[in-house]
């Protein structure tokens, strides 16, 4: 998701400015502090007290009523009437009596609409007929003025007016003071769509400025129908439909204008069913939070109107809250230092990136081989952070040539290695490749990271490692042996760099994962495809997933615990795919089989039934780290995974998927062998180069 940037164009900046100056220069400080004591007293005072306010309305109203019948009585020359204390006190307050029984003063007048014009209108009516047929009935203004009805009909004129003029100054008012002098500071306000009809639209608009608890900016207005294009509400721009969605929201992200939410008006007529889950998949796939808003005017009729929206999150399809980690090391690991992200234009990379970057690294090297995904992570990052430097490298992990020569020219201190193959048929149909990407891939950055000085690699898994039966998991889990075989040799040495893996479940939103497809689905009206009605799988955010990574890298490594083991998330208990697809199409305002079906297709190659977090040769341990598990293999030394590798590599280059499936699955079932640290410090004498000794990796320690 492009981070928004909430920075102005420069042009708006100094009109801005302006503005700020005419204001400070017309209110100076004292007077604006003054003003500012006396408004929030006089809020306070009204919100406390509802009778006050009445009465203040009420003795306002009874002014204009009064002087409008001074202006009328004197068209006909009986102007010494309304002279008479009593009379124009008794006239007064009969009229505002009316007023009240029709309940004017139960309304809400911050919020006016042609429909309150109309209510004034005729409780003006009501008030005054009811004054002036007191007066007649009572002897007081008969035969003392030549033409009633004409004296009735500039009466009720002159009152409308001058009582809609108080309130349209109050809302005036109140708009000035919000705006120019307690305009809050847009920095932390969240930007907002509006998909709703126009009347709508001008309620939600008002509503959101009277709640002084929402920071929010409303940036545009998307209407069903499009009618009423160029035209603006409330100051507020009518920019197209929701068929424009994705269209819209990129053009206001060239205007520094990027929303962070569309709200829905919540009344299941403003988008047909199919519409919507269309725009919840945009939603979801442009990084917007989609929220729904009830009735608008009923708030507004509220004392203290809030604006109520009930958010659609990602992670309602967990079915448990989302975990929150502490993040208190991570400072200290990330700050002025050199990060390396490979996979950098990936899901789980380009969360890194944007989690990292706010701990203010002093360079952070975007590795990725996909040109696009590196192209848009890196925009986005140098938009979103531009204080730090940032430095793409269009680089494959296959290529260990490569990748040395990245680690020469950068020399990262902390290593986050994401890229990977991630997808379990994908991998099962092209083993040659997985193995390529995920095992030589992760030996070839663990070794340039030894050979370079580098502090620490952390290294991202996957559940799918654990037992695996398939090509993807079994890929994942060598990786994961090989750097636990690093991480232990500096068991005894403080100085010598980490090797942390951090396992997780599926990422829920991930590219090419299970919510782009059933959303994909929904959005097509077709049947939502469920492999088996039993499969269950651990599921988290990609939010969740590196904030484990940072958690869990930066509290072993400040700590310096925890080496030779895998951090794993506590995610609950596993969720069934079947109710997933469920919760998805209750969220698009659908009943599963009923609206939508769902079809069971069977499982695919390489796929369990069941995702583990433990192997059953690892022993499950409580980390320091509360919601983090350590698990600890059965290492393998060096030597032996050193020579299997280089086999693999050699059958890589080869083609030969059929010996590449059966060495790898051949090397992670291997019998445990008894861990020997001289031995893999020898081993790995041998294995990186005359320059890899502890003594060389410890250099940038």
């Amino acid at each position: 998701m492009s981070a928004t940037n909430i920075d102005t164009p420069p042009l708006a900046s100094a009109l801005s400015e302006s503005v700020a100056l005419d204001g400070a220069n017309a209110s100076p400080a004292p007077l604006r502090s003054l003003i500012d004591r006396i408004g929030t007293g006089a809020a306070t005072l009204l919100s406390r007290s509802p009778w006050v306010r009445i009465l203040l309305l009420g003795a306002l109203d009874m002014a204009a009523v009064a002087g409008a019948l001074l202006l009328a009585l004197s068209y006909e020359g009986a102007a010494v009437l309304a002279t008479r204390p009593v009379f124009t006190l008794l006239f007064s307050t009969i009229a505002v009596v009316g007023f009240f029984l029709t309940g004017l003063y139960q309304r809400s007048w911050r919020f006016l609409s042609f429909g309150d014009g109309l209510f004034l209108t005729a409780s003006v009516a009501i008030g005054l007929g009811a004054a002036w047929a007191a007066g007649i009935a009572t002897g007081v203004l008969s035969g003392r003025i030549g033409s009633t009805a004409s004296v009735i009909a500039i009466h009720y004129t002159l009152t409308l007016l001058a009582m809609a003029s108080m309130r349209v100054a109050r809302r005036g008012v109140r708009e000035y003071v919000r705006h120019r002098l307690h305009a809050p500071h847009r920095a932390g306000c969240k930007r907002a769509l509006l998909l709703g009809d126009t009347d709508w639209a001008r309620a939600m608009i008002e509503l959101i400025h009277a709640d002084d608890r929402t920071h929010m900016e409303v940036v545009g207005v998307l209407t069903p129908d499009g009618r009423d294009r160029t035209l603006k509400i409330a100051n507020v721009p009518i920019l197209g439909t929701p068929a424009m969605f994705s269209a819209i929201v990129a053009m206001l992200e060239v205007r520094n204008r990027r929303p962070t939410c569309i709200i829905l008006r919540d009344d299941g007529r403003t988008l047909e069913k199919r519409d919507f889950a269309t725009l919840v998949s945009t939603a979801e796939r442009l990084k917007l939070d989609v929220a729904r808003a009830g009735d608008p005017w009923s708030q507004m009729a509220k004392g203290k109107p809030r604006v109520d929206l009930q958010y659609l999150p990602l992670a309602e399809l967990l079915g448990r809250p989302e975990i929150q980690l502490e993040r208190g090391y991570v400072s200290r690991m990330v700050t002025g230092r050199r990060i390396m992200v490979t996979g950098a234009g990936g899901t789980i990379g380009s969360e890194l990136v944007r989690q990292l970057a706010p701990f203010k690294p002093s360079e952070i090297v975007l590795l990725d081989h996909a040109e696009y995904n590196l192209y848009a992570i890196d925009m986005e990052a140098r938009e979103s952070f531009p204080d730090i430097l940032f430095h793409p490298a269009l680089c494959s992990v296959r290529q260990m040539a490569a990748v040395k020569e990245v680690f020469e020219r950068f020399r990262p201190e902390i290593v986050f290695h994401a890229a990977a193959l991630k997808h379990v048929p994908m991998v099962e149909e092209n083993p040659c490749a997985g193995v390529h990407t995920n095992v030589i891939g992760t030996r070839n950055v663990a070794n340039a990271a030894c050979e370079y000085g580098a502090r620490a690699m952390v290294q991202v898994s996957t559940d799918k490692a654990v037992n695996p039966v398939g090509m993807m998991g079994a890929t994942k889990r060598a990786g994961e042996l090989y750097c636990q075989a690093l991480d232990l040799i500096g068991e005894d040495d403080a100085n010598a760099p980490r090797f942390m893996t951090v396992r997780f479940g599926n990422v829920l939103g991930s590219s090419g994962s299970l919510i782009p497809l059933f959303a994909r689905q929904l959005a097509q009206g077709k049947p939502l495809t469920v492999t088996h009605p039993d499969i269950e799988r651990f599921f988290m955010t990609v939010k969740e997933a590196v904030q484990l990574i940072l958690q869990s890298s930066a509290e072993a490594m400040h700590n310096d615990r925890g080496r030779g083991a895998i951090f794993v998330l506590d995610m609950g208990k596993p969720i069934k795919i079947v109710d997933i697809a469920r919760r998805m199409i209750r969220l698009a305002g659908l009943e599963p089989d009923i609206d939508v079906a769902i079809q069971f297709v069977g499982l695919r190659p390489g796929e369990k039934l069941y995702e583990e977090l433990f192997d059953s040769s690892e022993e499950r341990l409580d980390s320091s780290i509360a919601g983090i598990f350590e698990a600890r293999p059965i290492p393998v030394p060096l030597a032996i995974l050193s020579q299997r590798f280089g086999q693999l590599e050699r059958l890589v280059l080869k083609g030969d998927a059929e010996g590449v499936c059966r060495q790898t699955h051949d090397l992670i079932k291997a019998p445990p062998i008894a861990f020997d640290r001289k031995a893999m410090l020898h081993d790995l004498n041998d294995h990186v180069s005359a320059r890899a000794t502890i003594s060389a990796t410890a250099m940038g320690a």
